[in-house]
């Protein structure tokens, strides 16, 4: 989802976050969400999208998402995608939306949990640093299924019960069918920019 770009670029880079409303509403059952055509960007006219860095991305084609996400709802269409591009996740706090990207073209989203007030989720740019199908916090002793690690601390990407009213401590919580496609998707190194709360896409 979004961006610091040129005026031109704003109408579409909007496109991004077109599925993504800033109202939720409480518990409903998770599920994967159906989406329209793809939308693609003519050549020499894509959007580039901002990260925390200064570096810009460029999106080639986004899904087409006709309905309001809740908690617990993801999308994941990477038909007709092409295999072996450069794989990234991009966070966005403020919208509660996370991003995968392979050769340009976003091929899933999902609705998030984060961490707020004395645990918050760190913000900036993080190569992936593990992958663990199966881990277990030892500081929380609690379960990380799919668990990607951004830093040395333990902040990770992981298999959640992602629901109204609840928070992380500091990780990004995903609903756990998209946690599996998302786990199988990236590898160690691949990029994972988290933007803060503030950011206006």
């Amino acid at each position: 989802m979004p961006l610091a770009l040129a005026a031109t670029a704003i109408t579409i880079a909007a496109a991004v976050t077109r599925h993504h409303a800033d109202q939720y509403v409480p518990d409903p059952p998770a599920r994967q969400i159906e989406d329209g055509p793809r939308l693609w960007y003519p050549v020499g006219q894509y959007p580039q999208l901002s990260l925390p860095d200064g570096e810009h991305k460029a999106v080639k084609s986004v899904l087409n998402v006709r309905q309001t996400m809740h908690f617990g709802d993801y999308v994941w269409d990477d038909k007709h995608i092409p295999g072996g591009g450069e794989i990234w996740v991009r966070i966005d706090l403020r919208r509660q939306l996370l991003s995968v990207f392979r050769g340009g073209h976003e091929i899933g989203s999902a609705v998030i949990l984060y961490g707020t007030d004395g645990k918050p989720t760190p913000t900036g740019v993080f190569p992936i640093m593990e992958k663990r199908e199966e881990h277990r916090s030892s500081l929380y002793d609690a379960e990380m299924p799919y668990m990607l690690r951004l830093t040395g601390d333990g902040v990770a990407i992981h298999a959640s019960n992602v629901r109204r009213g609840s928070a992380t401590h500091g990780c990004i919580g995903v609903p756990p069918s998209f946690a599996a496609l998302l786990f199988a998707a990236v590898k160690p190194g691949d990029t994972v920019a988290i933007m803060p709360p503030a950011t206006k896409s």
